[in-house]
């Protein structure tokens, strides 16, 4: 198969879906990550062009623990709209990858840069097939299948899970991606490293603390969806999965059965 993965930021894909995507590797498929803008903002000491350099050299070298494609479009961080101009972007990514899946963030989240990547996915599914639509791109033959990343927004709908991933197997790939994402998290002037408090003084304990706080979302994942894990590992292996990540189906795009949205993701 051939996923492509949509983040706001460079970092974004990687949290949501880095352990399935080391399960999908694993299993011979071919992922794309792409970041809708640069990141060049969320830090207190550098920013702009260097900041944008970067990240884009972080999200390389996750690309490169991972054995995937990444990209990151020249979009400043916090500037993402909803255009013509980007929705015919993000078509192109996901023809040009020939995507049978494809993630991104439910359109209800707290930044608007998550919010209008969500947007510009959904916007851009309805053309995928359209033939005489940006035409120096062939159009899909088949709808991909759009899934959105677990969140704890609760309005206008929760997070509904189609599909839980244990990754208690590949949660070493997951900490060695948020260890090659410093300027995001590990710097003392990163956005959790200055925001946080209560973090040891030692560059290393910062590290870790953090890390290990932002895994305790997988933590909650495993817990919130212990049943969904339950009917796809059964209930004796899933009492002792610990880290998860959950995706749940869009009505854009393929809609399988369970049992084929199932078969798409890693065991």
């Amino acid at each position: 198969m051939r996923i492509i993965a949509f983040g706001a930021h460079p970092d974004d894909c990687e949290l949501c879906c880095g352990g399935t995507t080391a399960k999908w590797v694993r299993d011979g498929h071919a992922v794309k990550y792409v970041s809708l803008t640069n990141g060049n903002v969320g830090h207190f000491t550098r920013h702009g062009d260097e900041l944008a350099a970067i990240r884009r050299a972080e999200v390389e070298q996750c690309a490169r623990i991972l054995g995937i494609e990444t990209q990151v479009l020249d979009i400043n961080d916090g500037e993402l709209e909803p255009s013509l101009a980007n929705r015919q972007r993000v078509i192109r990514l996901i023809r040009d990858w020939q995507a049978d899946i494809v993630l991104c963030h439910r359109p209800n989240d707290y930044h608007p840069d998550h919010r209008y990547t969500g947007q510009l996915v959904q916007d851009a599914a309805v053309l995928l097939l359209a033939k005489f639509y940006l035409p120096d791109v062939p159009a899909l033959e088949r709808n991909p299948v759009f899934l959105y990343y677990a969140d704890e927004f609760q309005k206008p709908v929760p997070f509904t899970p189609s599909v839980v991933v244990g990754i208690d197997d590949v949660i070493d790939v997951k900490r060695a991606l948020i260890d090659a994402l410093p300027s995001q998290f590990a710097d003392r002037d990163s956005w959790m490293g200055a925001r946080m408090q209560g973090l040891p003084d030692d560059d290393d304990g910062r590290r870790i603390h953090i890390r290990e706080w932002l895994l305790g979302r997988e933590r909650r994942i495993a817990q919130r969806f212990r049943t969904q894990l339950a009917d796809r590992y059964g209930a004796d292996d899933a009492g002792r999965i610990t880290h998860a990540e959950a995706f749940e189906r869009s009505e854009y795009g393929a809609q399988l059965s369970d049992a084929k949205l199932d078969a798409l993701f890693p065991r």
